[in-house]
This record gives C-alpha cells, sequence and structure tokens, in this order.
C-alpha cells in the first residue's frame, strides 16, 4: 500500500459525510463509504447519552422487587429506599445496587421525593416495587435521552396484570409521568397516589411498562379499601361535598369508561371483573366521604334514644 492508498483509507475510516466524499475524490479513488459497527450501533441504543438515574420504594416486597431492579440494570445509578422491611427485600436488592438506604415510611409522596433527593442526575426514572421497564421502553427511552429532550418529562403507558392474565394489547392503558427532569420535579402531597409534579411540558412514550402487583381480586379488593380511607381527608379538603346522589350515578359511569372507553372488554372475564372493582373503589369514595360527613353531624354525635341507659356514661363520683 503506497502512502496515497494509506491516507485514503486513514480518511474513510474517520471522515465521514460529504467531507470524506470530497477528500477521497480529490485524491482520485471512489467513494465507498465504511461499513457502520453493528456492535456501536447497539450500544448505542442500550445505553444513553445523558445519565439516567433510577429509585424504588419498598417494605416487604420480596415478591416482586426482583423483576422489578432486574428490569432496571441498565440505568446508570440505581437507588433503593426501604421502610425497614422484614423480609427477603434488601437481600434481593443488594444483587443489583449497593445504593441502598432506609427510611420510616413518611407517605407516599414524601418517601417519593425523599428518594428523589438521593439520585445524583438530573433525568431520573422511578418504579414502583410492583412494575418493571420493558425491554422495548428500555430502547425507548434510551432513545429519548440520545439528546436533550425538549420536554421536561414523559408519560409512559402502564399495562396492567387483571389478575391472572396480563391486559390484552389492544387496552388503553393508562399513562403515568415516570421519567422527568429532577431539577424542575417535587412530588405530590396526595396521600394516595402520589405523583411527579413536573414544572413544564410533558411529552410521551409509547412503549408500556408493566404492573403486576394485582394477582388475585382478595387483593385488588384489599387495597381499593385501604385506598379509599385514606383519600377521605384529602377529598374533603378539596371540596368534595359528600353528596349522597354520587353513589347511584358516579360508580356505573366508573364502569362504563373502564369496560367500554378504556376497552376492558378485550380482557373478557377479568375485564369485567377489574372494571366492576374500580367502579366499586368508586363507590367507596363516594361513601366513605358521606359517612365522615355523617359521623361529624351534630344530630349523629349522641346515641339514639332508643339506646339501653346502660350505654350511657357513668356519672362522675363526688369527692367526699
Amino acid at each position: 500500500m503506497n502512502v496515497f492508498d494509506k491516507v485514503r483509507a486513514s480518511i474513510s475510516g474517520t471522515c465521514s459525510g460529504a467531507f470524506s466524499f470530497v477528500l477521497i475524490r480529490f485524491l482520485g479513488a471512489s467513494y465507498h463509504p465504511a461499513p457502520r459497527n453493528v456492535g456501536s450501533v447497539f450500544r448505542e441504543r442500550e445505553f444513553p447519552v445523558l445519565k439516567l438515574s433510577a429509585f424504588v420504594t419498598t417494605f416487604n416486597d420480596e415478591g416482586t422487587i426482583r423483576a422489578c431492579l432486574e428490569s432496571l440494570k441498565w440505568v446508570d445509578e440505581l437507588v433503593v429506599l426501604d421502610s425497614f422491611s422484614t423480609d427477603r427485600t434488601l437481600e434481593i436488592a443488594r444483587e443489583y445496587t449497593t445504593r441502598i438506604e432506609q427510611q420510616t415510611f413518611l407517605g407516599f409522596g414524601p418517601q417519593k421525593q425523599v428518594a428523589l433527593e438521593k439520585t445524583t442526575h438530573d433525568w431520573v426514572l422511578f418504579l414502583d416495587s410492583d412494575e418493571a421497564v420493558s425491554p422495548a421502553l428500555q430502547q425507548e427511552i434510551c432513545r429519548a435521552l440520545q439528546g436533550p429532550p425538549d420536554v421536561e418529562g414523559f408519560a409512559i403507558p402502564r399495562r396492567e396484570q387483571m389478575f391472572w392474565r396480563m391486559a390484552d394489547d389492544g387496552t388503553r392503558h393508562n399513562r403515568f409521568v415516570r421519567l422527568f427532569r429532577k431539577s424542575r420535579t417535587r412530588f405530590s402531597t396526595m396521600p394516595i397516589h402520589a405523583a411527579p409534579d413536573v414544572d413544564g411540558r410533558i411529552g410521551k412514550l409509547h412503549e408500556p411498562f408493566f404492573h403486576f402487583g394485582e394477582t388475585s381480586i382478595h387483593e385488588k379488593v384489599e387495597k381499593l379499601n385501604g385506598y379509599s380511607s385514606g383519600l377521605v381527608a384529602y377529598r374533603i379538603e378539596q371540596g368534595d361535598a359528600g353528596h349522597p346522589g354520587k353513589m347511584l350515578w358516579y360508580p356505573p359511569l366508573v364502569f362504563l369508561k373502564q369496560f367500554v372507553g378504556k376497552r376492558h372488554y378485550r380482557n373478557g372475564w377479568a375485564g369485567l371483573i377489574a372494571s366492576v372493582c374500580m367502579a366499586f373503589y368508586a363507590f367507596l369514595k363516594c361513601a366513605k366521604v358521606y359517612e365522615e360527613f355523617q359521623r361529624r353531624a351534630p344530630e349523629n354525635a349522641q346515641l339514639p334514644t332508643s339506646a339501653d341507659s346502660s350505654l350511657e356514661p357513668a356519672p362522675r363520683a363526688v369527692a367526699a
């Protein structure tokens, strides 16, 4: 190989596009662009240019935490904030990260805010311990972070497990903001379903993450009962007047929204049961707010006149 061949080879390996074409043609060679390095393309797709942190809050989640953390092995930093689990949650978490800290549970929003503040990169992804990133979503996130996005966060569809099956692809999945800039985000103080409050425009990703925390009807109903109780004070504070008529029309509307609007009919009997559960959740939220107002009413503060006199408070003894 003479000196011109060496120069041409060097240019074709280091330059690209029109600049390579002009120089190589000037040296009297045909232009043959070098094949792209398939390995490097794969790595670019798998690992984002912008650094990405992820965090998960946990408490006694040994049944789901492995799948969750396994789906986050590719991020630059993985933080686990645990509420003093007593099962194997921490043992499993140590297989995936050294960034494990413990904090007494402060409430859903405040706990996630503490976890967020322990991350070090500006772009953050968060999951609950019963969720997992799909491989397709991993690649979509990496593409989104190849350069500075023109949004401050991304809403991502969540594909639900419905008892004994995963939701059909044709179901209209709910979207949740799970990827965002730390510097523009704080978590809400809502007692249940606390979400990141992002200051700026929100974009959309299309690939889903998975939620597999409600594997039985018993577990679903138990959660909905707890959630509806936890929301009573918040709903009253937000102006819910506890009108009893809402118990009549709101639950059927929620059922139709779930079964028809969200296309849960595509999930067969599991979709029907899930839709009825959500209608029941709507009923519980209305009924418990109404119950709270009834408890506060002065006319309901005393025992009914027909109550046994033995239930009345005993007279206070007078000191001699």
